[in-house]
Order: C-alpha cells, then sequence, then structure tokens
C-alpha cells in the first residue's frame, strides 16, 4: 500500500474523521483510522462502534492496499508539517513510513482484517435535503439533548419524517426544542429515529453553511449521512422518544411580543443575582411591560424592566434563566414571541413570522 498526498488534502480528511475516535478504548484497533488505497483514491475510517465516519480524496502514485494506522498519531504528524509539503505514506512489512520533506516518521500498525467496519444498513427511506437546512435543524435543537440521563432514550435527538416536512426533536426533561423543515420526498410510512448524542456532535461538526445538498438514508437499526466525499453512519437508540408534541403547550393565549436581543441582555444581567443552584427568574407581565426579577439566598436582588406588546395583565411565572437564554440564542429574528397560560404552566418561545422553530420550557417553583 502506498499514496502520494499534498498536506492539505490529507489534513481536511483526516479532520473530519479523527474526532469519531475515542482516547480510552476496548479494542486496540479502535484507536486506529482503516487506510484504504484503491482506484486512485485514498479513504480514512474511523469509528467507536456507534459512529462510523468515512472521507475520501485523490490521491497520486498509488498502490492498492489498507491497513490500520494510529489515528491521533497520523493526525498530529500531518498538522505539525509545513504548508504544502507533499506527504508520502508507505506499507513495508507491518510498519507505515510518512515521508515529508527532510522528515521521517515510522509508525506502527494493525491489520485491517481487524477492523470493524459497518456495510449493509437495510435501508427503508432516503431523503435528500440542503446541507444547510440541515445543519440549521440541529443547531436550533441539540442544545436541549439531555447528557447521561437515565432515560437513555433522552440522551440523543430525534428525527421525525413525516408527509413533506421533517422535525429534529431534542429534551432533557426540563425543556423541548423543536426544528422542522418541509421536505419533497414522498415517505410512505412517518419514520421516527433517535441519533445518540455522539453522533450529533459530529455531524454538527462535519456541515457546512455550503449550498451543497445532503442524503439522509434511514436503515432499520443505522442512520447513514452522505455528503460529497464524506460518509457518516450512527447506530440509533432503541427506545421510544416521549410524546413530544403532548408537551407543547395549548392554549397558551397569553402573549408577549419582545425583541430578543433586548431580553436576552436583560436575563443576562438579571442572571448574575440568581440562586447559583436552582438558576430561577421570575418573569412579570403586566400591559406592555415585562419585568424581570432574581434574588439569590444572600437577599441580593435583581429588577429589570422591559418594555413589550402584550394586553396580559397579573401574571407570574418562574423559570431556569439558563433555559430561556439557550432557547433565545436558538431562534432567528428581532422579536420573539412568549406565549404562556398561567402561573403554573410551561412557555413556548418562537418568532411571530414563523412556528418552525419552538421552544418550551416548564416553570419553576420560586
Amino acid at each position: 500500500m502506498r499514496f502520494s498526498i499534498q498536506r492539505e488534502a490529507l489534513l481536511k480528511p483526516l479532520q473530519q474523521v479523527v474526532g469519531v475516535v475515542e482516547r480510552r478504548q476496548t479494542l486496540p484497533v479502535l484507536a486506529n483510522l482503516l487506510v484504504n488505497v484503491s482506484g486512485g483514491r485514498v479513504s480514512f475510517t474511523g469509528t467507536d462502534l456507534e459512529v462510523e465516519m468515512v472521507a475520501t480524496t485523490d490521491a497520486n502514485d498509488t498502490e492498492a492496499g489498507d491497513i490500520t494506522i494510529p489515528a491521533k498519531k497520523l493526525f498530529d504528524i500531518c498538522r505539525a508539517l509545513p504548508d504544502g509539503v507533499k506527504v508520502d505514506v508507505k506499507l513495508s512489512g507491518d510498519r507505515v513510513t510518512v515521508s515529508a520533506g527532510r522528515s521521517r516518521f515510522t509508525l506502527a500498525t494493525l491489520p485491517a482484517t481487524e477492523f470493524p467496519v459497518v456495510d449493509n444498513i437495510e435501508l427503508v427511506e432516503k431523503v435528500t435535503l440542503p446541507e444547510a437546512t440541515l445543519k440549521n435543524l440541529m443547531d436550533r435543537t441539540a442544545f436541549a439533548m439531555a447528557h447521561q440521563d437515565v432515560r437513555y432514550y433522552l440522551n440523543g435527538m430525534l428525527v421525525d419524517l413525516r408527509e413533506n416536512a421533517l422535525r429534529c426533536v431534542a429534551t432533557d426533561g426540563h425543556r423541548l426544542a423543536l426544528s422542522e423543515t418541509a421536505v419533497e420526498a414522498k415517505v410512505s410510512t412517518r419514520r421516527q429515529i433517535i441519533i445518540p448524542r455522539k453522533g450529533v456532535l459530529e455531524l454538527q461538526g462535519l456541515f457546512e453553511n455550503g449550498d451543497g445538498t445532503v442524503d439522509l438514508e434511514f436503515g432499520k437499526n443505522h442512520l447513514r449521512v452522505r455528503r460529497g466525499d464524506v460518509q457518516f453512519t450512527s447506530k440509533l437508540i432503541d427506545g421510544r422518544f416521549p410524546d413530544y408534541e403532548a408537551v407543547i403547550p395549548i392554549g397558551a393565549d397569553k402573549e408577549v411580543r419582545i425583541g430578543r436581543d433586548s431580553l436576552r441582555a436583560a436575563l443576562q444581567r438579571a442572571a448574575i443575582l440568581s440562586n447559583e443552584k436552582y438558576r430561577g427568574v421570575k418573569l412579570d407581565v403586566s400591559p406592555n411591560k415585562l419585568g424581570i426579577v432574581a434574588h439569590n439566598p444572600e437577599q441580593e436582588e435583581a429588577h429589570e424592566e422591559l418594555e413589550a406588546e402584550t394586553p396580559v395583565s397579573d401574571l407570574s411565572v418562574g423559570f431556569n434563566v439558563n433555559y430561556l437564554l439557550d432557547a433565545l440564542g436558538a431562534l432567528q429574528g428581532e422579536e420573539v414571541l412568549l406565549c404562556l397560560r398561567d402561573g403554573q404552566s410551561s412557555c413556548l418561545l418562537r418568532t411571530p413570522e414563523s412556528e418552525q422553530s419552538r421552544h418550551v420550557v416548564m416553570p419553576l417553583r420560586l
């Protein structure tokens, strides 16, 4: 096995796959990348048995073959080399030599036969959509995923494919984020899959705001995403996601229309004096005004008052200020709508123009 490639052309695919490789491994081969050379192209595969990333690029002076090379070492060597240098990689026996200019590195290898690869995913549905659209959906919802929750099905993102629409939903039981887009695909039956947290984070790092498209391939136990020369495959969480539509408050007719940036700034100021453990702030709604109150065990208090478009009077409800700030950060537009029902109900946040992105924050007793 042999190939030559410019350092920048090698660095890009390595950056795309090296993040998948875990530092602590149960199997030694999982610390390596599978390198495969064939047909004038070289592919790099990284996996942790849950998520797999394959990136392919053109190479020169190739000789077909495959081997596994230590991922972190190969990436660090390539990153440390000077710009524009030509890199030669050659397998001799059970060692790989990486040469560039006057630099030469010899790395240990493991056989390619030991490397676990996901081959067939039993395709059941396929959707093509703009890359920027899918990135947008994930960026607007990923922050609400649970982290190491015993309810394992919350430690990921729900992708809900239905007739003419694709939704991404995440919740940790205290708040919920939902974002959707129209799709042209004719979906035979509604599909709901849960991508694990790590898979979501890897995809977010992979996507760019370009004008390309991505293919989403739904398998029985896997999701595969194809984008240009990169193929991403993730196992799915085998669990039942909660009925998220039941969480979106119905009859939340007490609306507060307010500038998004001014509300964020006021909440950030009030948060300074909120209880460090519960992070609670109280929203006091009165005609054309929104008051924000925070206090802590040291008897310190913060008061903010903002102008708002609302006919509502005498409504007070408490929330975790971090959850409100996360939701406001994920919304776009100059104004937001806070939709409330009463002092014990959750708050629905969205933009006045659109319901494509909706965020629900559960109330906090203060």
